[in-house]
């Protein structure tokens, strides 16, 4: 594994952390990403937006394996995602992808994780390139996205002309 090349990687925080940990690193000057979606919650005298993080439990950090201490210091950090106690880079495509999609401005929301379903590839938009799983939800087809590592997956809006069939070359 390179330890001087950046590469993003989750990091596992303690449980409704994750915008502390967003401003430390902030603070440390960290690239991190923390993906937000808006949901309209109802009290009993008024309804309030509120944003909570897509991938509840985790912050996307961008750093050289070198400097992960930087990240692990922070207070409400456990540990960075990974295998056999190594930590495990996530696919830069996904990331930028995920990112491009938000700045845009598309309604993305968490979704259980799915490993079965008719996979597609996005052919326009912002996550063109990346698969996922097609699934029809009150008339309406939505494109559940994941992230293997983390075992994680959000829902996005897709117009039928979008996708296409994905080649069969396993997961994302």
């Amino acid at each position: 594994m390179n330890y001087l090349a950046p590469h993003w990687y989750a990091a596992y925080t303690s449980a409704n952390h994750e915008k502390r940990v967003a401003e430390q690193l902030a603070q440390r000057s960290v690239e991190h990403f923390l993906p937000l979606y808006e949901t309209v919650r109802r009290w009993k005298d008024r309804r309030v937006r509120l944003q909570f993080p897509l991938f509840r439990g985790y912050v996307f950090v961008r750093l050289a394996l070198r400097d992960r201490l930087q990240v692990l210091q922070v207070p409400g950090v456990s540990r960075l995602i990974g295998f056999k106690s190594a930590p495990t880079p996530l696919k830069e495509q996904e990331i930028e992808a995920l990112k491009k999609g938000l700045l845009y401005g598309l309604h993305a929301e968490p979704h259980p994780f799915l490993t079965a379903g008719r996979r597609v590839r996005i052919k326009a938009g912002p996550f063109e390139g990346m698969e996922g799983i097609l699934i029809r939800r009150k008339g309406k087809l939505r494109l559940v996205l994941s992230i293997d590592v983390i075992l994680r997956a959000i829902a996005v809006d897709v117009d039928v002309v979008d996708v296409e069939p994905a080649v069969q070359s396993g997961p994302l």
